[in-house]
């Protein structure tokens, strides 16, 4: 098997247990925690797993190996650029949402808030995330940033978005963990003890298993060096009014039949 099959079956498996992440949150949150609202009460909280999930993990992931899918190399990077921002800005959207809903239940329930390890490790990952938009919108996207700052960030920008991706996973099964013990406790709320395995235990567990397996795929795939978009793709060629001539008239790039070559 090549290299290019490996990525394309471990990209469809990425969309796949995207897919499976969602549809298991909205399960557990509408069957066995009373489904959905926005009024202070528990069922605001459950917002909270479904939007910070599909956020910071969902979304976030496939957003970014968008820059990895071979199909997109041949051609202009700035739509690519374009829709990877607003994935990650929608991503950001929602994230900010779902902490908004917890913090709105929380303060209608008199329950302190960032007490836990799982509430530190999640506002951590929200806030470099920010930050992290807010400098890849300012150092890749505006047309007057010199080409030695996007050299000089992309490194970070790659390094600390992998990081966001694993801090946002730690906060995603612990959060899930921590809401399995609150929810099942096997007192008078008629519910068994997380201990027993009942089924809604056996969903969230299959969730954060699921969730891991996502996040794995997706770092195998940002780390793999084959896989990253060519520096000689037409948009890396693009001068900026930052960058000299010299620098921005850059390589030639590669045909299509010499691309391929080099992946097969």
């Amino acid at each position: 098997m090549n290299s290019m099959m490996i990525f394309y079956l471990l990209y469809f498996l990425c969309l796949c247990l995207s897919v499976a992440c969602v549809i298991c949150l909205c399960v557990w949150n509408s069957l066995w925690r009373g489904g959905f609202a926005w009024d202070g009460s528990q069922l605001e909280f459950n917002w909270h797993p479904v939007l910070m999930v599909t956020g910071l993990v969902v979304l976030y992931g496939n957003g970014a190996v968008l820059y990895r899918i071979p199909l997109t190399w041949g051609y202009d990077k700035l739509p690519w650029k374009l829709l990877h921002a607003a994935l990650m800005l929608l991503s950001l959207i929602l994230s900010v949402v779902g902490l908004c809903a917890v913090f709105n239940y929380h303060n209608a329930k008199n329950i302190p808030n960032l007490y836990s390890l799982h509430s530190w490790i999640g506002i951590a990952a929200a806030a470099l995330f920010a930050i992290q938009w807010v400098a890849g919108f300012a150092g890749f996207l505006l047309p007057w940033t010199p080409l030695s700052m996007r050299k000089l960030l992309k490194p970070v920008h790659v390094w600390l978005g992998g990081s966001i991706l694993i801090l946002s996973i730690a906060a995603s099964i612990s959060g899930i963990n921590e809401k399995l013990f609150f929810a099942l406790k096997g007192q008078t709320n008629e519910t068994q003890p997380y201990s027993s395995l009942p089924p809604e235990a056996l969903v969230g567990n299959s969730l954060g298993v699921l969730i891991v397996v996502f996040g794995l795929i997706v770092l195998r795939i940002l780390s793999t060096s084959e896989w990253q978009r060519p520096d000689s793709s037409p948009e890396d060629r693009t001068q900026h009014p930052g960058d000299t001539a010299a620098v921005a008239k850059g390589p030639v790039p590669p045909t299509r039949e010499e691309a391929g070559d080099r992946w097969s």
